[in-house]
């Protein structure tokens, strides 16, 4: 059983996706990866929405580029949260993709990241998690303050240097 689908429309996509499934696998979160296109296979798009709660999904990562349809096309198949996450892929540098997936009409959100914050994507798929799971709320705190940590490490050493 997979929590969370990581879906892409390319297999090149995958060099930034994997930072969305490095996040999972930090926090032990289940997921499954698939490379399906809107537009090249979207038969493959439907029925692997459709049939994600049989599977344990509850959360959806998508990304895509250029024409940006995958993230849209996945949340008009499902009530389920989907992220989307516009990639840079294109002569546009991403910007096509974050205008594509940002601007869904009302009735069928996607929550959008920036381009290509994939991290991001994963983090807020575990926080969406962690809504229902203590323990996974409780390794988000500590994700946060080791972050909080790692800050203030190389403040002081920034502040040794420059004295």
């Amino acid at each position: 059983m997979s929590q969370v689908s990581v879906l892409m429309g390319s297999d090149s996509d995958f060099v930034i996706m994997s930072k969305a499934v490095d996040i999972l696998k930090q926090f032990d979160v289940t997921y499954e990866v698939a490379v399906a296109s809107a537009h090249r296979t979207p038969d493959l798009v439907a029925e692997l929405v459709r049939s994600a709660p049989e599977r344990g999904v509850s959360v959806f990562i998508a990304g895509a580029g250029m024409a940006a349809a995958l993230p849209g096309v996945v949340a008009a198949y499902t009530t389920l949260p989907v992220i989307g996450v516009p990639l840079s892929g294109s002569a546009l540098q991403g910007t096509d993709a974050l205008y594509a997936i940002v601007q869904m009409p009302p009735g069928i959100p996607v929550a959008t990241v920036g381009i290509d914050a994939a991290t991001n994507a994963g983090l807020l798929a575990v926080q969406l998690l962690a809504l229902s799971n203590t323990d996974l709320a409780e390794r988000l705190v500590a994700y946060r303050r080791n972050m909080a940590t790692g800050v203030l490490e190389k403040s002081r050493a920034i502040q040794e240097k420059s004295t």
